[in-house]
């Protein structure tokens, strides 16, 4: 595992998805099999997060609930996305420990297998997402192309905060907690159940909740959809912790991940 580079690991695990994309496909598949429900169970939660929570917030807030149901519903699955990759990445080379001491010491396998997972779940969310815009007055169709180039930043980013969060959890069992924790109080800290405008660039809670990555997240896919101006700082967030952060983590992964099949 000696000098294993970060870069090269996910290139080679990108190349090669049978293993991470086949076998995530196949765990979803399975666990919902043994549901009656099947896969509603997926649709559920963000369903409920949107209509039923959006609702009830929008009007706790004075908003109009057409417009802050899609507000919420993109808000809450990209959350999820995040959540669902750091949380789980914190524990998937121990839950992949087997594969590890067999040799497969190509540990961005097991993170790719994780974001999988959790991009499945952001797919599944599409209809709901879907109808959502379909009532929204401030839906801007053309704002649709900033998509791919947002998402793919978003999934860059993703991608060397849960090598970094793995390397550590496979050391450290308690980062599961930690990283939940954190995920927890980062949901009060951005822009889902309250909007970006209530939070002034330039006042003292507006600076605290733009240094929370999840802001930026959220605010650089959602805000050309819904028609609102996107702020200069955020692009210039997300692309310098871009750089920041796969520079950390590509020493992280040279120095440590050598040492996880010692440590799980």
């Amino acid at each position: 595992m000696k000098g294993r580079s970060l870069l090269g690991d996910y290139a080679e695990s990108l190349r090669r998805p049978e293993f991470w994309i086949y076998s995530t496909w196949l765990e979803l598949v399975t666990k919902y099999r043994r549901s009656r429900l099947g896969l509603f169970w997926v649709f559920l939660p963000p369903f409920l997060y949107a209509f039923v929570v959006g609702g009830f917030f929008a009007r706790l807030q004075g908003y109009d609930i057409a417009s802050f149901i899609p507000h919420m519903a993109i808000g809450y699955v990209l959350f999820r996305f995040v959540t669902v990759s750091l949380n789980e990445s914190t524990t998937t080379c121990a839950h992949h420990a087997a594969f590890i001491l067999d040799g497969r010491v190509r540990l961005t396998d097991y993170m790719l297998r994780v974001m999988a997972k959790a991009g499945f779940y952001l797919v599944f969310t599409i209809p709901v997402v879907a109808l959502a815009l379909w009532i929204s007055p401030t839906f801007e169709p053309l704002g649709l192309v900033t998509l791919l180039p947002s998402m793919l930043l978003l999934l860059l980013n993703v991608g060397w905060m849960a090598a970094i969060v793995a390397i550590i959890g496979a050391r450290l069992t308690d980062v599961y907690e930690f990283i939940g924790s954190i995920m927890m109080f980062g949901f009060l800290f951005t822009p889902i159940i309250w909007t970006a405008e209530q939070v002034p660039a330039g006042t003292f809670r507006g600076s605290v909740a733009r240094a929370n990555p999840l802001f930026h997240f959220v605010e650089l896919v959602r805000a050309p959809i819904l028609g609102e101006s996107l702020e200069p700082f955020t692009i210039a967030y997300v692309i310098g912790l871009l750089v920041i952060g796969w520079l950390a983590a590509a020493l992280v992964y040279r120095r440590y991940a050598r040492f996880v099949p010692v440590w799980v």
